[in-house]
């Protein structure tokens, strides 16, 4: 894949409600000085990123959507993590043809993460100063790990949507966190009821806790990993009805979790 001059990271959608969705993942661009220094092959990569999850969120009114590759920066983990430098931070897998990287390279994708989380505070301050709010912090994850010709992990291991709350106060926010379960779960544009289950393969990773973090009293922020069952995870061949489905079934959702928010913010 050729490098990019395409910005880092957009900001869509309308941003006077409380409910913003990420997809922090979702990305595969490189920047030149990343490529130059990728050893790792394509397919291998897309396999580890989050394809289609901006899709999945297109239906929430305010919108993230990062186009950098999580192998030149992850924005879901700390800064000073956030640049992949040996296999283990990654799975086991090669990226870079030296390591460690050479400084600039590293400074240049850091800034990134800088700059994303910088402008992401500031916009979240705006809609924290009217009120609590909720994000949906979007990912996917793979359930064929064992090859494309295997079977995919066990359902009971393996939820259609797992919701990561590591990070949350359950005590002060955990009925929006079951709002927003039972809705997705119930809902019938999915043609059949999702699974919905909590904290059973993830818990959220830096976003949402940089959130709880940064806004103990109104931040909500909830890591949805769906399973990709939405795509061919080997081939990354997508399944444009399923996506749309699932779109449309997250949509449905925030109503629901901004009445139970309390919100001033919430569509009337």
């Amino acid at each position: 894949m050729p490098p990019t001059s395409r910005d880092a990271f957009t900001f869509d959608g309308e941003w006077t409600g409380q409910l913003v969705t990420t997809a922090i993942h979702t990305g595969h661009d490189l920047r030149a000085e990343t490529a130059r220094h990728m050893v790792l092959d394509e397919s291998t990569r897309l396999r580890e990123e989050d394809p289609f999850t901006d899709l999945i969120g297109a239906a929430c009114p305010a919108r993230v959507v990062v186009h950098r590759s999580r192998f030149e920066v992850d924005l879901n983990r700390e800064r000073d993590e956030a640049v992949y430098r040996r296999p283990e931070d990654c799975w086991g897998l090669e990226v870079w043809d030296e390591t460690p990287l050479p400084d600039d390279v590293t400074e240049g994708s850091l800034a990134v993460h800088d700059a994303f989380y910088a402008e992401l505070g500031a916009r979240l301050d705006e809609v924290a100063a009217r009120g609590p709010f909720v994000l949906y912090d979007v990912h996917s994850y793979n359930h064929r790990r064992d090859g494309a010709d295997e079977p995919e992990g066990p359902s009971e291991d393996n939820p259609e949507v797992n919701v990561g709350t590591g990070s949350l106060d359950r005590n002060r926010w955990g009925h929006v966190v079951d709002t927003f379960m039972s809705t997705l779960a119930g809902t019938d544009t999915a043609g059949g009821e999702i699974d919905v289950r909590e904290n059973v393969r993830f818990k959220g990773a830096h976003l949402c806790a940089w959130v709880h973090d940064r806004y103990p009293d109104h931040g909500v922020a909830l890591a949805l990993e769906f399973k990709k069952t939405y795509m061919d995870e080997w081939t990354g061949e997508p399944d444009a009805a399923r996506i749309a489905v699932l779109a449309q079934a997250l949509g449905e959702t925030v109503e629901p979790v901004l009445r139970s928010l309390g919100s001033p913010g919430r569509p009337r």
